[in-house]
């Protein structure tokens, strides 16, 4: 099987750099042209299929625009995984792309923020380098959040509050 290359991409495929979407600009694959590519899998990404290889949109859309594809993975800026936009792409190393993850909520409901029984006060923690980092105990949520978001900002730099 061939490696694809930039022509054999650009033959087949149109991507709208402004949407993030790609479009069959040929009669393959038992598509028309102009008919939208592509499929969102459980995970969120977008597949396209081409020389019956699944490829990822996003990296599709980094090689479309850059003309090789991407050495390092791409982080999706604001964590959504069908947005494709090349303004929402951009490098990151494993490490970096982790840090700007989808956050699951605790019990609390903030992120890095939990009850401590017994002191009954909110605790902050962070995650810095594998180790947890203790961030202080507060009288109230919002003040554990903020302590929280400053030591996120400071301690992964890839990280995109919402």
């Amino acid at each position: 099987m061939q490696k694809l290359n930039i022509d054999d991409l650009k033959s087949v495929l149109h991507y709208n750099e402004e949407t993030g979407e790609f479009h069959w600009t040929a009669h393959k694959y038992c598509v028309k042209p102009g008919d939208k590519a592509g499929t969102t899998d459980a995970s969120g990404y977008i597949k396209i299929t081409l020389n019956y290889k699944s490829h990822l949109a996003h990296r599709l859309a980094w090689f479309y625009v850059h003309g090789k594809f991407p050495e390092a993975e791409i982080d999706h800026i604001n964590r959504n995984r069908s947005d494709n936009r090349i303004a929402n792409l951009r490098l990151a190393q494993r490490f970096q792309n982790s840090q700007n993850q989808g956050k699951k909520k605790n019990a609390s409901g903030v992120h890095g923020v939990t009850w401590h029984s017994q002191r009954n006060k909110w605790r902050s923690e962070i995650r810095i380098d594998g180790r947890k980092k203790h961030l202080g105990l507060f009288d109230s949520i919002c003040e554990a959040k903020e302590a929280y978001e400053k030591a996120k900002a400071l301690h992964h730099p890839f990280f995109m509050s919402t």
